[in-house]
């Protein structure tokens, strides 16, 4: 996980939800200023925690982090790797879904399907807003020689090197909540960091941004 400033918005239940399955976590803390630092010691205290404290944030070039992110976790030696924001957490019923991806032979990367909420209770759907009907990688086996080649781009880099799109994968169906968009003054926050880092649209899609503060967007509630 990287985290930056989010001791006040989701990062307690995103770390307490995932406490069931890891066995080990690896955070990167890009120049918080509040006490987030805290809140990963507090709510990990049982779990060995590899945390690494950037004096100088990098959160305006995102491949910086994520190489950084990617070189950490590989040192831990680990065995499978999952990758997850501080605004992100599985569906109910997670655990014996993890247990059972980790001990199967068969795929080297887990794809799941986000869901871009717009409140506690219902998730955004319309032309702009459709990750949920995407499935994307969230979990792969570490291999130590996977020649790693980045998305050189400092907004939308993703999570993962490139190369482990040659990984045997498995779209799986357990769906994951991405909270980020639930409050209105974290769009309002994520719009304005979009305009000043990107308002050409170079690394992402200019009418997605634009769309971030209409007033009345479609969303469904959510099931399960």
């Amino acid at each position: 996980m990287i985290v930056r400033n989010e001791a006040d918005r989701y990062l307690r239940r995103a770390l307490e939800s995932h406490l069931d399955y890891i066995d080990e976590a690896v955070i990167i803390d890009d120049g918080s200023t509040d006490d987030t630092v805290d809140v990963c010691r507090e709510v990990l205290s049982g779990i060995p925690l590899h945390l690494v404290s950037n004096e100088r944030s990098s959160f305006h070039h995102e491949v910086t982090l994520r190489k950084q992110q990617w070189a950490e976790t590989a040192g831990r030696n680990p065995d499978w790797i999952l990758n997850m924001d501080a605004d992100e957490w599985f569906e109910p019923g997670s655990k014996a879904a993890i247990e059972q991806i980790v001990a199967q032979r068969s795929y080297d990367a887990v794809y799941f399907r986000l869901y871009d909420m717009w409140s506690e209770t219902h998730y955004r759907e319309d032309a702009y807003w459709r990750a949920h009907l995407v499935y994307r990688p969230f979990l792969v086996r570490y291999k130590a020689d996977l020649p790693c080649t980045w998305k050189e781009t400092p907004q939308h880099c993703g999570r993962f090197p490139l190369t482990i799109s040659q990984f045997s994968y498995w779209c799986h169906p357990l769906r994951v909540k991405h909270m980020g968009w639930a409050r209105e003054q974290d769009r309002r926050a994520k719009y304005e960091r979009y305009m000043r880092l990107d308002s050409e649209g170079r690394y992402g899609w200019k009418e997605q941004y634009e769309s971030i503060l209409d007033p009345a967007p479609n969303t469904i509630a959510w099931e399960g």
